[in-house]
């Protein structure tokens, strides 16, 4: 993952937990993520997008696809397991 974490807002007390993440791009710009872990669906899903302070709504995967080379799904999911292992957090899979 070429995206480096900046800083991290977690709610985990919440029904599905949400996280609020700002990055640093390759490119030296910022990008802000909000999404949350759907226990119904079981997966990650964004919720806010901005990037070089332009709102994108919920689309991430022009830049996963453009920049990361990969899924929003697995993007999602690694940033997850990163603030999860951080906060010593485990999703709870029924």
């Amino acid at each position: 993952m070429l995206t480096k974490i900046r800083k991290v807002k977690f709610e985990k007390e919440r029904k599905n937990p949400i996280y609020n993440v700002v990055m640093e791009c390759p490119d030296g710009k910022e990008l802000f993520v909000k999404f949350d872990y759907t226990y119904a669906t079981k997966n990650f899903w964004p919720l806010e997008v901005n990037y070089n302070k332009k709102n994108y709504g919920a689309k991430l995967a022009w830049y996963t696809r453009e920049v990361e080379n990969m899924t929003v799904e697995l993007f999602l999911e690694t940033i997850a397991s990163k603030i999860n292992k951080k906060y010593n957090f485990v999703l709870q899979h029924s």
